[in-house]
């Protein structure tokens, strides 16, 4: 029971810092669960989750570098497989030893192999908070792709050195020799067991598929299973990396499925779906779980009598300069040898500014705290094992620090342009969503006829939705809303106006039954009052839209409309003589209107609303779901076109244009769902 509330509260303080976030999105979503971690732990002092280092990589390192290993572009692997290489073996190898020295001669209570066992601990990088940080900002596109490759092999490279180095405090003894010798096999024996089992499970599965054994729950739920079980089959039985063995398995497992995923496309769609839910709760667990074991990590030396804070947060800067100095100077003397001499074509020219980029996505996390948590109590002789406490809190502190400063400074750098930060004049992948989604309104609109127009304007509302969620976010971005807000309201506040102005008149000269006059008035005091937005309005707006949805449920609404036209009949002849007064008025006011787009949105709106008076039994028969279907197949058609034309002329990657694909058929899917299939 303990365990299952334990897994609740993480649950919803990941779901928590989701939302925190989106009201805060200069602050990247893992700081935000790693601050509501520390909270966490600080407020109900009893609360803890720790798992060992074995557990941790099996539960959580294994499934996500899977999943990024058959989604890692195999293209940009290759061509950048000299820069990552580098970063995630021989830069971590450099790291461990200069910064072992470094950190032993800075602090000479702590032995030459705990400082290596320390150093080699802080070298693999975290991509997780620099994720999202790019969603915000411009990162150069070489540098993500970079960091992302990077961190499929550091963890394994850190790891083994850090394990050596932890041997050698244990023991006493180390052998330079079997290091390398063991280092090598590991990583060796890794990739032949991810490629060997990867291929074991694809050929499961067709030989279930040859049987007849077609599910695709059944498929899925093989493919989440597969990393699990390389994991262990490399690490526990072989000896061998399982990080590397997890990675390579997924790069095969993608290479496979690209031969054969037209014949299992609905299997691919659910399973995509469920890694999309698997790796959201385990990227947010994980930096909660670090949050959580910061203050326990940090305890141990700050209760220490002997101790100074100040001294300790100097250490923790020192050892941050330092590594990102290392990864400083490995990153402008590699770039200028792959400008001069290397094979990639695209390589862009060095400059300070890129490579400072390159040092602060160094960001250190989860793994580097799981390390360092790992280091064992006492050594061979029964001592404790030296400087524990201090360890801990330099990893910690660092792992903060570097986050901390990828916050800040990421942004400052990513203002103004840089040579290599651009490729070929490509738009980012929000964009082209939004050029598709206006196309798509666009499209709409030109399909748009006399029968089909109450369709039309419901699938327009739900494409303008969609525009709504892929806005660009920042500061820029939300003065610009705001101000489009604004002119909206003022113009809907205007047509509102003009539909008081022609009842007002029509009841001085026509003259207009009481009743009649009243539900209008109250009407228009609605809508102007929902104008507003204020909360009243919002849960008016919600407490119709229920009722609405139990009286279609229980059949009502089709003989409530019957008697609402006969008793009303007068009133909705009124009403739709009131709304084109309204569009007329607008019209009036288009060509001097500053924001014609506004003015237009509001018309559209008010066509829809005329457009539903004059036939409101269309909104339950069913040539009107065939009319929305038929149209919504037009406009996915032009989608797709869409992103052919943009991939022609080099707007967008080939990867974005797979993306944009998936994104069509994810629309596609949601319209063609039936939960009784």
């Amino acid at each position: 029971m303990e365990l299952l509330l334990t897994i609740m509260v993480l649950l919803v303080a990941l779901l928590v810092s989701n939302v925190v976030s989106h009201y805060v999105p200069q602050v990247p979503t893992a700081l935000i669960q790693v601050a509501l971690g520390i909270i966490i732990v600080l407020v109900f002092e009893d609360f803890t989750f720790q798992l060992e280092a074995e557990w941790f990589l099996l539960l959580f390192i294994a499934p996500l570098l899977f999943n990024d290993g058959r989604h890692f572009p195999r293209e940009e692997l290759w061509r950048m497989r000299g820069p990552i290489f580098g970063n995630a073996v021989i830069l971590v190898l450099l790291t461990t030893a200069i910064g072992g020295y470094f950190i032993h001669w800075l602090i000479e209570d702590i032995p030459l192999a705990a400082a290596f066992a320390l150093a080699a601990i802080l070298s693999p990088t975290d991509p997780v908070a620099v994720n999202g940080i790019s969603q915000r900002i411009r990162i150069p596109p070489n540098v993500l792709s970079l960091v992302r490759g990077e961190s499929l092999i550091n963890d394994a490279s850190g790891l083994v050195a850090f394990n050596y180095a932890v041997a050698a405090v244990v023991t006493g003894s180390f052998s330079l020799y079997a290091a390398f010798f063991n280092f090598s096999y590991k990583f060796l024996a890794g990739a032949f067991i991810g490629i060997a089992l990867a291929l074991v499970f694809v050929g499961i599965r067709l030989l279930f598929r040859k049987q007849g054994i077609n599910d695709v729950t059944f498929h899925s739920l093989l493919q989440i299973m597969t990393p699990f079980v390389i994991f262990v089959i490399a690490e526990e039985f072989l000896g061998a990396s399982g990080v590397i063995a997890v990675v390579v398995g997924g790069i095969v497992h993608a290479l496979v499925q690209e031969e054969t995923e037209a014949l299992v496309a609905e299997e691919q769609m659910l399973t995509e779906n469920i890694w999309t839910i698997i790796t959201f709760i385990l990227n947010g667990i994980i930096f909660l779980l670090l949050g959580l074991n910061v203050p326990g990590a940090m305890s141990g030396a700050l209760e220490n009598p002997n101790t100074d804070e100040g001294v300790l947060l100097s250490y923790v800067v020192a050892i941050t300069a330092m590594l990102l100095g290392i990864r400083f100077v490995w990153a402008y003397l590699f770039s200028q040898y792959e400008y001069r001499f290397g094979k990639m074509a695209d390589s862009a020219k060095p400059s300070l500014k890129l490579t400072l980029f390159v040092s602060l996505t160094g960001v250190r996390g989860t793994v580097t705290m799981v390390g360092i948590l790992s280091l064992p109590l006492v050594i061979d002789g029964g001592f404790s094992f030296p400087q524990r406490p201090l360890l801990l809190f330099l990893a910690a502190g660092t792992i903060l620090l570097t986050l901390l400063l990828a916050t800040v400074f990421l942004p400052l750098l990513s203002k103004g342009k840089m040579a290599g930060s651009e490729e070929g004049g490509n738009i980012d992948l929000e964009e082209a969503r939004r050029r598709i989604l206006l196309a798509s309104i666009a499209r709409i609109k030109a399909e748009m006829n006399e029968t089909n127009e109450t369709a039309a304007y419901e699938l327009m509302d739900e494409y303008r939705l969609r525009f709504q969620q892929v806005q660009p976010e920042g500061e820029e971005a939300k003065e610009a809303n705001k101000k489009y807000q604004r002119r909206m309201k003022e113009v809907r506040l205007r047509a509102l106006r003009a539909e008081r102005r022609y009842i007002q008149r029509l009841k001085k000269t026509q003259g207009m039954d009481r009743e009649v006059y009243a539900a209008f008035e109250h009407s228009l005091d609605r809508r102007e009052e929902a104008i507003a937005h204020n909360a009243r309005s919002t849960l008016l707006y919600l407490q119709g839209k229920l009722i609405r949805a139990w009286r279609r449920f229980r059949g009502e609404n089709w003989q409530e409309e019957e008697i609402r036209l006969v008793e009303y009949q007068v009133g909705r002849e009124v009403q739709l003589n009131a709304l084109e007064a309204a569009v007329e008025d607008m019209k009036a006011h288009y060509q001097k209107a500053s924001r014609k787009d506004v003015v237009d949105a509001v018309m559209t709106d008010y066509r829809k609303m005329i457009s539903r008076l004059r036939k409101p039994e269309t909104l339950y028969d069913e040539r009107y779901e065939m009319q929305k279907e038929e149209l919504r197949i037009n406009v996915m058609d032009m989608g797709r076109a869409k992103i052919y034309d943009m991939y022609d002329a080099g707007e967008i990657t080939r990867h974005q244009a797979k993306e944009l694909r998936k994104y069509i058929n994810y629309i596609e899917s949601v319209t063609l769902y039936d939960p009784t299939e």
